[in-house]
């Protein structure tokens, strides 16, 4: 290792009153400790194979296809079902009844029969039948505009356009990854015990990475059925420019509230490589290195970054300026001076965006592989553990831990309509997580307990009413209303990041600051918001391919290598 590490008295980690605002999590990036990048890692240290078990498309490219990764000690098998779907059936919607393509990631390899009984039910999804041996269950449509574009060019024997593959960026776009039970799918509690499970959402990034290499592999194939004499296959530099897009809405946003000590080991782990890095007294000339060259290639990234929202145009903006602002100072920066990162952080909080300062902090860690990537062995949580409430705290504890967690939500004035004018309900339809006005829809009786602020507040208001020395059970006896806000209080005291510390229901709050929270530590990129209420990313856009992850693996593959231009 080629660092000294030092802990000068005053390095702590960010307060969570500073860092679980909104505003500060709608800036997050990826990071070295993102679920996607931890999946590649693992696939590559522990030598996983990938084999086309079927390839079953004729020149529609309608069929199904079987693409099983081999572990150490365990095979997982995406089963893609293909379609030919008409362009008014395709939509982003999660209303939506047919798609593209459907997948599933199978646990093992599937017969004949297996198939049969799948390809009946997932290219129904939500409505099909599905059982513990399916993990995930998937659908995507095509960017029709791209896909046409790059089945025409490599049909002829061309390379797709640069700058219409850097525009969009994926050729499907998912809608939704199921897993963890949802639908019928395998329980969570049924993988635990398996090594390559082991850290959130593995099972989803293995189904996504297995999804990309198919419809690369599924456009080059309808290239070739079209001119078998002419068609070329994707340059492989060209190919690794596509991810896999994803529209992402409301669904995702209550999940950042509804598991607090799940996001707190991830800010929590986060934070800790951060500190980690701070740390260091003395930085090596490698690894400043490494820091430097990586910076051009953080700036071509926006660069490429394509938005049509004008709350993402706007912070686009502002991350260019930051990003020439920090070019500038760095060539007068003295990396030799004790603590460079410590210093360069506290510059970066006076003189950068939120969106700058977390892009930094992404970059900074880069270099520090030894330091930070053990840390992902550390973000999973037993959830079950804190659900009991402690009964015997006093009702003078708990006002003070209201007070000191919840400060920002009892300054607020919760009669006025702003500070309360929307509500969290689920609706009807597709039992999916929805965001309404609450003085201008009939929804209050049906709202979901996502406005922990205002329900602290609430509680904290009857608890200044009941005599200090009453346990927090007999409270809990007479107001049973609070149980959930009691239980969130308590577990906070213990996992400092577990709450939002912010109006998660006020006229100006933008779920979209949720949603790109959970999605930066899957480590998506290029968020493109389309509201203020779903947003689509890229995944996996730069990694190597199964077949190159031996020879070609890059782990700073989320940042584009430098064209000429750059």
């Amino acid at each position: 290792m080629d660092m000294q590490i030092g802990q000068p008295e005053k390095l702590t980690y960010r307060p969570a009153q500073d860092l679980m605002t909104l505003s500060r999590m709608g800036s997050f990036h990826q990071t070295r400790l993102s679920f996607m990048r931890t999946l590649l890692r693992r696939l590559v240290a522990d030598e996983w194979r990938f084999e086309t078990k079927r390839f079953e498309i004729d020149t529609k490219g309608v069929g199904v296809a079987v693409y099983s990764a081999i572990g150490p000690d365990h095979t997982y098998s995406l089963i893609a079902f293909a379609n030919d779907l008409p362009p008014e059936k395709r939509s982003d919607r999660v209303i939506a009844t047919e798609w593209d393509a459907t997948f599933t990631l199978f646990d093992g390899v599937p017969d004949d029969g297996e198939i049969e009984r799948l390809r009946a039910n997932i290219p129904l999804q939500e409505a099909g039948r599905v059982s513990e041996r399916e993990l995930s269950m998937s659908r995507a449509n095509r960017s029709v505009r791209l896909w046409d574009h790059v089945v025409s060019a490599l049909a002829k024997g061309d390379q797709p356009d640069p700058e219409l593959v850097a525009s969009v960026g994926y050729l499907m776009r998912t809608t939704a990854v199921y897993g963890s039970g949802k639908f019928g799918v395998a329980d969570r509690e049924v993988l635990t015990d398996r090594c390559e499970c082991r850290g959130p959402f593995q099972i989803e990034m293995l189904t996504v990475y297995l999804i990309r290499t198919f419809v690369m592999d599924l456009v080059e194939y309808l290239a070739k059925m079209r001119s078998p004499q002419t068609a070329v296959a994707l340059d492989p530099h060209v190919r690794r420019c596509f991810g896999i897009g994803n529209s992402t809405g409301l669904g995702m946003a209550p999940f950042v509230v509804n598991h607090p000590m799940l996001i707190n080991n991830w800010i929590l782990a986060k934070e800790e490589a951060l500190l980690r890095v701070r740390s260091v007294k003395d930085a090596s000339e490698t690894v400043v290195e490494t820091f430097l060259n990586l910076l051009p290639r953080v700036h071509q990234n926006v660069e490429e970054w394509r938005s049509q929202h004008s709350i993402q145009l706007e912070k686009l903006s502002g991350l260019k300026k930051d990003l020439s602002h920090l070019e500038i100072f760095l060539q007068s920066f003295d990396f030799t001076k004790p603590y460079p990162w410590q210093r360069l952080l506290e510059w970066s909080e006076a003189h950068l965006s939120l969106e700058g300062q977390e892009q930094l902090i992404s970059l900074m860690m880069e270099p520090y592989p030894d330091l930070i990537d053990g840390l992902t062995d550390c973000m999973d949580a037993d959830e079950a553990k804190g659900f009991r409430i402690d009964g015997r705290m006093s009702v003078e504890n708990l006002k003070q831990l209201c007070e000191e967690i919840y400060a920002w939500a009892l300054q607020i004035d919760w009669s006025e309509t702003s500070a309360n004018a929307r509500a969290w309900y689920v609706s009807e339809e597709k039992l999916e997580p929805r965001l309404g006005e609450r003085f201008e829809e009939d929804i209050s009786d049906y709202e979901q307990p996502l406005q922990p602020g205002r329900d602290a507040a609430r509680m904290y208001a009857d608890l200044s009413n009941v005599n200090s020395g009453t346990t927090v059970a007999a409270f809990l006896l007479a107001h049973p209303e609070h149980r959930h806000t009691a239980r969130r209080c308590q577990l906070a005291q213990r996992y400092p990041y577990a709450e939002v510390r912010d109006n998660t229901i006020c006229a100006s709050m933008m779920p979209i600051d949720l949603l790109r929270a959970k999605l930066s530590f899957f480590g998506a990129g290029n968020f493109d918001p389309r509201s203020d209420r779903w947003v689509r990313i890229n995944m996996f856009k730069g990694a190597a391919f199964p077949h190159e992850l031996q020879s070609e693996y890059r782990d700073d593959w989320p940042y584009p290598i430098l064209t000429d231009a750059g």
